[in-house]
């Protein structure tokens, strides 16, 4: 699961678009410190002894922050922002910290540095710290020239900011489709929800065909239908956020009659959900459908009369369409001023 992630919720839950500001936290100021005092916190001026985390002394971790839940799993992809020094503090070789959305690296894959992926697995979300990796556990004898001679101690400064434990879908897309479909139900919902996890971490880093694919790849999942009434409504309850989801996620496209097909799926299984009356609504006004739009947003604000977002909406489509009039009756004036011009 994504820790603090999205949660169970749809995409757009207040029907706003996602806040992609407060979804990443800026990178922590690093001050640098001479090699010759190990145990230097470089977050303040006081002294504390560094965590080995490995026994020998090849990975020691001071931690700058602490975060919240559960440690990251082996299995996990993770979103992190980091810098890596040399040995004598002073010489930055590697960093992300300009990166906006840090894309998702998946442990043992796209992080192979082993005393950083040791590092990573103590660290919960939120948390920031500093690790010293000794050669060994680092770039090794011989280095990573030009810019990290052999034997380097080089130190690490990492943010951790999500991760999402990709360990049931690992397992599942290594599965033929004969076992795939022996699977319980209730593994297939959570492997789907994990995916839907990744799709909405790519939409919040506006990667929105990343997220749509991710979306689409959930639905496969759950192509399944079962005798078991209350699996079956487990099935479609998954489906609809990703009906809703992908509807959301087309319009950032500005892919109108795709994101109208999948509202009207999501009506389909809910006909009084204000949200897939919403999406329908914002898709047909995308495409200038304004008798349609102006039907499904009516719809949707007799469910919900105060919701903001309708009504704005709304007034938008009423905007629209008065510039629209006016527009054509331009036009037809234009067409009729030649013959008047000979009356």
């Amino acid at each position: 699961m994504m820790a603090g992630g999205a949660g169970q919720e749809e995409l757009g839950a207040g029907w706003r678009d996602p806040d992609l500001a407060s979804a990443l936290m800026g990178a922590l100021a690093l001050t640098p410190t001479p090699a010759s005092t190990p145990s230097l916190s470089l977050a303040s001026e006081s002294l504390r002894p560094l965590q080995d985390l490995t026994g020998d002394g090849g990975v020691r971790k001071e931690q700058l922050r602490p975060g919240t839940g559960q440690a990251v799993p082996p299995s996990a992809s993770v979103a992190v922002k980091y810098s890596g020094y040399l040995g004598n503090w002073n010489k930055l070789f590697c960093s992300n910290g300009n990166s906006k959305y840090p894309r998702l690296m998946k442990l043992g894959k796209d992080i192979t540095l082993w005393g950083l992926e040791i590092g990573l697995l103590s660290m919960t979300k939120g948390e920031a710290a500093l690790f010293l990796l000794a050669p060994e556990y680092a770039y090794g004898q011989r280095g990573c020239p030009p810019s990290i001679p052999p034997n380097t101690t080089v130190l690490f400064k990492v943010e951790l900011l999500d991760f999402i434990d990709s360990e049931e879908c690992d397992a599942f897309f290594e599965l033929t489709h004969e076992q795939r479909d022996r699977l319980p139900v209730e593994k297939l919902l959570k492997v789907a929800a994990t995916e839907r996890e990744f799709g909405n971490y790519f939409f919040y880093k506006q990667c929105f065909k990343i997220a749509k694919d991710r979306y689409k790849r959930a639905l496969s999942i759950l192509d399944r239908r079962s005798s078991s009434k209350a699996e079956q409504s487990q099935i479609s309850a998954s489906k609809l956020l990703l009906f809703l989801n992908l509807s959301l996620t087309y319009l950032k496209l500005e892919c109108g009659d795709r994101a109208l097909k999948y509202g009207e799926l999501a009506l389909e299984m809910d006909q009084g959900n204000a949200k897939a009356l919403f999406r329908c609504g914002q898709a047909c006004l995308f495409m200038r459908e304004y008798s349609k739009s102006r039907d499904f947003l009516t719809r949707a604000q007799c469910i919900q009369p105060f919701n903001r977002d309708i009504n704005n909406e709304l007034k938008k489509l009423a905007r629209y369409y008065k510039e629209y009039m006016e527009m054509e009756k331009e036009m037809c004036c234009q067409m009729f001023d030649p013959l008047n011009s000979y009356g």
